[in-house]
């Protein structure tokens, strides 16, 4: 199943960059698990997906698994031996912008050594460094 906008405008947007820490999305706020990314890069719809399939197909459908990233970003591409110029190539894929530091997925519902065996599975499937990381059990000293 194909993870794409709805809608678009009728333009080609801007590449974004994906140097630099991310800004929101670097706790854990849905499961008790999730994967950080240890790089930026561009995330590719197909790479999410292939992700989201290892973890549900090693957790056998147990627990939830939630994804904090969204492909909203088309990239475009000019097709192989073709002069400069003519306007922006057509689309080509759509990509999530993943900063350092972020969650891009969740896990709850599961014991932590599946929950570290699926995410790691994920990990593999992604282009970048990832890390596990784990709900912290203390109580808040604010």
């Amino acid at each position: 199943m194909a993870v794409i906008p709805k809608r678009t405008k009728y333009r080609n947007p801007h590449r974004l960059p994906y140097d630099g820490k991310a800004r929101g999305n670097t706790e854990l706020h849905l499961g008790e698990y999730g994967l950080m990314a240890m790089e930026g890069a561009w995330i590719t719809e197909r790479q999410i997906e292939a992700a989201r399939v290892a973890m549900t197909r090693f957790t056998k459908r147990g627990g939830r698994v939630y994804k904090n990233i969204f492909p909203h970003l088309s990239l475009t591409k000019k097709p192989l031996e073709t002069r400069q110029g003519k306007g922006k190539g057509s689309h080509d894929a759509w990509v999530a912008v993943v900063k350092e530091g972020k969650i891009m997925f969740e896990m709850s519902g599961v014991d932590e050594a599946t929950a570290r065996e699926a995410l790691r599975l994920a990990s593999h499937k992604l282009p970048i460094k990832c890390k596990f990381v784990k709900k912290e059990s203390g109580v808040n000293n604010d």
